[in-house]
């Protein structure tokens, strides 16, 4: 069993490990331990920002586009080695390849918006706002900035900030779950061989004392995360009272409308991959469904529930797979525990993965495609995030009853409306009290160049991440008033100017 090696640019903790001091990486599949983790703290932290603080001037000082260069040269070889870095994810989050594979080409869509950055930087101009006065305003980095990951994806949601934050002209140091470690080191590797200076980016690993200490730390401006609610309030709290810039992404309980008029093929087949892709491990899985009239919960459901049993569950490695295992045995005793709970509530369990067992991956931690009906909203599998392959459905008489059910629940990540009526659409639009709304699309993950984020208690801070608003988090806006002397430097000069 292989200790993680050390590589350049990675802070990893101490080469003398205790059982304090580590943390086992598992198979998901199998239920094996394939590495120990050096778990770091303070001291790691605190060497991690006075080597970002040494390499963040001269960094600032590099024009947009040679910083830009750096990462077109990082987006080749995620590019080259996208098939060998998504064997990584699977090896120790559990997810089918094929979703690995997704995860890196969305990640590599906020890289490819970064690259834009001599573009999105450019400030504004206003001539004579004065007699002879100009005014000019233009953004310019924070310095140190940290980001802290969660294990669903390793990948994708580092990507989506340390490429912006870089691109502005920031040192960032990350903070990866330790579940699933190994992808972010393997990045720190790749952005140093496509020619990122030392100290810009570096790994830290580590649990709550690496939180803490970035958190506290004078010399970090700024921290994103992503990962639970209660969390999200936590690292909100603590890093907003040290003087800190920061965004939080929480919870969801993300739900989907069915209208009586929604082409119901297309419902089930965005609610099948949209509440068990990647096992339900997703802030934007589709938690709730939420059929309008009885008989088109009844005809959802009948539509449903084959499928759910016919999911096809497996290793990640199993090209036939349609979802893997949960990240670890704990997570997948909580989501069976929310299971029993479900029952003994009063739901009506129509399709039940407790029982599921694959052949010669006996100790893997798989749980399989759970559907509930007549789940009602005072319930806990309604009321809480469950993070896994359990989808509930709540059936409601109409449109306001159903548009009612996501307002007044205390998360507003992500939410969707199946239908063919436009006004329906429309209404639903401008009501909802959700940060990212489909209309006939179930994941309604923004492009690199729009931001993500929810409402209520899905985001605690003022920005969403990566594009404008991404920008916006990792600059600070200056604002000059200029008069300058009469006169202009004599002499002519033939060459053709150029940028350095």
């Amino acid at each position: 069993m292989p200790d993680l090696a050390f590589i350049d640019h990675v802070i990893r903790g101490r080469a003398s490990m205790t059982p304090e001091t580590q943390s086992a990486v598992f198979n998901p599949a199998t239920g094996e331990v394939s590495a120990q983790l050096a778990l770091g703290g303070a001291t790691e932290v605190n060497a991690a920002v006075k080597a970002a603080l040494d390499a963040f001037p001269a960094w600032a000082a590099t024009p947009p586009h040679v910083r830009a260069r750096v990462l077109f040269r990082f987006r080749d070889l995620i590019e080259r080695d996208l098939d060998r870095l998504a064997a990584m994810i699977t090896a120790e989050h559990g997810k089918v390849h094929s979703d690995a594979k997704g995860e890196l080409i969305r990640g590599l869509e906020v890289v490819e918006f970064a690259c834009g950055i001599p573009q999105v930087l450019k400030g504004e101009f206003s001539e004579q706002v004065g007699n002879s006065i100009d005014a000019v305003s233009f953004r310019q980095p924070l310095g140190v900035v940290a980001g802290i990951t969660p294990f669903n994806f390793p990948a994708m949601v580092p990507m989506w900030m340390f490429p912006v934050a870089l691109a502005c002209g920031n040192a960032f140091i990350l903070k990866p779950s330790e579940r699933d470690p190994s992808l972010a080191n393997e990045m720190a590797a790749l952005l140093a061989r496509a020619g990122l200076p030392d100290g810009l980016f570096q790994v830290v690993h580590g649990g709550k004392p690496v939180v803490d200490a970035l958190l506290d730390h004078p010399g970090v401006e700024a921290v994103s995360f992503v990962g639970s609610t209660p969390i999200a309030e936590y690292v909100h709290r603590r890093g907003t009272a040290a003087g800190k810039r920061v965004q939080a992404l929480g919870g969801a309980k993300n739900h989907m409308i069915v209208m009586p008029d929604a082409d119901l093929d297309k419902a089930v087949d965005a609610l099948m991959g949209a509440a068990y892709g990647s096992a339900g491990e997703r802030c934007m899985a589709i938690s709730v469904a939420v059929p309008v009239g009885q008989a088109t919960a009844d005809a959802l459901i009948e539509k449903l529930a084959p499928r759910v049993r016919q999911l096809k569950v497996g290793p990640g490695t199993d090209p036939e797979a349609e979802m893997g295992p949960l990240v670890t045995r704990e997570h997948a005793d909580k989501v069976l525990g929310y299971i029993d709970t479900g029952l003994a509530e009063g739901a009506q369990l129509v399709v039940d993965g407790r029982d599921l067992r694959i052949q010669g991956y006996e100790q893997g931690f798989f749980v399989g495609g759970t559907l509930f009906d007549r789940v009602t909203p005072e319930m806990r599998i309604y009321r809480e995030e469950i993070f896994g392959p359990v989808l509930s459905v709540v059936r409601t008489e109409s449109f306001d009853e159903a548009l009612d059910l996501i307002n007044t629940h205390e998360f507003g990540n992500g939410t969707a409306l199946f239908t063919r009526d436009g006004d329906t659409a429309q209404a639903f639009l401008s009501q909802v009290r959700a940060g990212m709304v489909g209309v006939n699309v179930p994941i309604p993950v923004p492009m690199a160049f729009h931001s993500f984020g929810g409402w209520k208690r899905s985001l605690f801070g003022d920005h969403h991440m990566h594009g404008p608003e991404g920008v916006r988090f990792y600059t600070r806006l200056k604002t000059a008033t200029l008069r300058w002397p009469k006169g202009i430097r004599s002499g002519a000069e033939f060459v053709m100017p150029t940028l350095k």
